[in-house]
């Protein structure tokens, strides 16, 4: 029977029985995951230094890193991404890198051969810690410490709400967690590797692409860890039917969900997504699961243990899954509805000065946004001036046509008409680039960095249109 175990002690002694993860198609039992604990273990008691850059690829070698380094002693550091000028960054914060990193950085390696002692000690919850990055949509990446009994509280909380969304057609047979973004990030880290673990459901050690999604879900009883992104990408001219049969639960996560996109993965995986409200300062918040026509269902509801309000038009929470018992003010805009719970209103403005006038890029993409022939669009200062706006902007269908047929500059000229009401000419983008999709992170994230990097390559070419497949189309009865 599958029973939840604390994270403290979870390879505080063998779990006969009991998988961890899938690693190229193959079951890895506790027992031989806590071997693999032991071989990083004997790496990090060998070397000097207590603060470790982490990246890896494989999902389950991190998480023996990573329990491994906690049983050492040492204290973890999140990479978002593996790139030189990523890890350079961090170099006056760590003593050393672990994981799939260029030579040039000394990456450890595991001790070959070591195998586990019958009984380890359990880990010290407030000792224990990993540093996480925010997604950088400033341009800026912090660092915030999360603790293990953060980060065990946590993991119990979703066992306690979602668990029952989880459970696997017979009791004979296990769920798997899939997922499309990486463990590197808090809530891929929590959703992807430290849940599955306590609540003794294995995961997949690789990420999936879309392309090879359809087919991993339809393999048996399973769960997937998403993002927006993803969701709303969630190609038709695949054969989701499979997926659509096995697939327990979908979660998504790194913000709301609008209805359309929420409502399009519903139709392609069969289940309506849950999602999950929070960041990498505050941990999880709330959740919803959005139905049809169900005003309700728009409403957000609190996590156990986590307490609420909103002041001043912003919503503040505190939580066991904070560093300590003070309120945290984020930067949503949310209004209450029912007993217990509210609805976001937005981001608050991010406000800048433009040749010292302060203009609100939020309002901007609100107004573009509302144009007919924009799908999407993110508004930011450009790298090379910092007294200038630029726009990415993904079209819709008929949008690409005007574009082809009016050329860039007055394609641009006709979108300026929707800024006409918010701010004058003078502080309108200068420059523009036009996409098929907003670019992502392993996190499912749109950042600043990946924004900026568009304007450093040739424009993109439209995209030709996608026939649904025809288990999208045939009539279901």
């Amino acid at each position: 029977m599958r029973t939840f175990v604390a994270l403290e002690s979870l390879v505080a002694h063998p779990l006969v029985g009991r998988n961890v993860a899938m690693q190229e198609g193959e079951p890895v039992s506790h027992p031989a995951f806590r071997d693999r604990v032991a071989t990083w273990h004997a790496a990090f008691i060998a070397r000097r230094g207590t603060r470790w850059a982490f990246y890896f690829d494989d999902a389950l070698t991190f998480a023996a890193a990573l329990f491994g380094a906690w049983l050492a002693g040492r204290s973890v550091y999140l990479c978002s991404d593996n790139l030189p000028a990523t890890l350079e960054a961090l170099r006056e914060d760590v003593d050393g890198y672990a994981g799939d990193v260029d030579d040039a950085f000394h990456p450890l390696q595991p001790h070959a051969g070591t195998t586990a002692p019958a009984v380890w000690p359990s880990l010290d919850a407030e000792r224990a810690a990993v540093f996480v990055q925010t997604s950088g949509s400033t341009g800026s990446p912090v660092l915030i410490a999360k603790r293990l009994r953060q980060l065990a509280e946590e993991a119990a909380a979703l066992e306690h709400t979602f668990a029952g969304h989880c459970e696997a057609t017979v009791p004979t047979s296990q769920v798997v967690v899939h997922g499309t973004v990486s463990h590197q990030h808090i809530y891929g880290l929590l959703f992807r590797v430290l849940w599955p673990l306590a609540s003794g459901r294995p995961f997949t050690a690789r990420l999936f692409r879309h392309s090879e999604l359809a087919q991993a879900l339809g393999e048996g009883d399973g769960v997937l860890v998403s993002s927006p992104a993803h969701l709303k990408r969630l190609p038709v001219d695949l054969d989701w039917s499979g997926a659509r049969n096995c697939l327990r639960a979908a979660f998504s996560s790194g913000g709301p969900l609008d209805d359309e996109a929420a409502f399009h993965a519903q139709a392609v995986l069969g289940v309506a997504p849950i999602e999950v409200l929070g960041s990498s300062e505050t941990g999880g918040i709330a959740s919803r699961r959005r139905a049809v026509d169900d005003a309700a269902s728009h409403i957000w509801q609190p996590l156990p243990g986590v307490e609420w309000r909103v002041e001043a038009d912003r919503l503040e929470v505190k939580s066991p899954f904070l560093a300590d018992a003070q309120w945290l003010r984020t930067d949503d805009r949310a209004q209450r509805d029912g007993e217990n719970g509210f609805r976001l209103m937005g981001r608050g403005d991010r406000v800048v000065k433009i040749e010292e006038r302060r203009v609100s890029l939020t309002a901007l993409e609100a107004a573009l946004a509302g144009h007919p022939l924009v799908q999407e669009v993110r508004v930011l200062t450009q790298e090379d001036d910092a007294n200038a706006l630029a726009a990415v902007v993904v079209p819709t269908a008929e949008g690409w046509q005007q574009l082809e047929a009016l050329g860039r500059w007055r394609f641009a000229q006709s979108l300026r008409t929707a800024l006409a009401a918010v701010v004058d000419a003078t502080l309108h983008p200068t420059r523009w680039r036009y996409v098929s999709a907003l670019p992502l992170n392993a996190q499912g994230k749109v950042t600043q960095r990946l924004l900026q990097s568009l304007f450093h390559v040739a424009p993109e070419p439209r995209a030709a249109p996608v026939r649904p497949h025809e288990s999208l189309t045939k009539d279901p009865r």
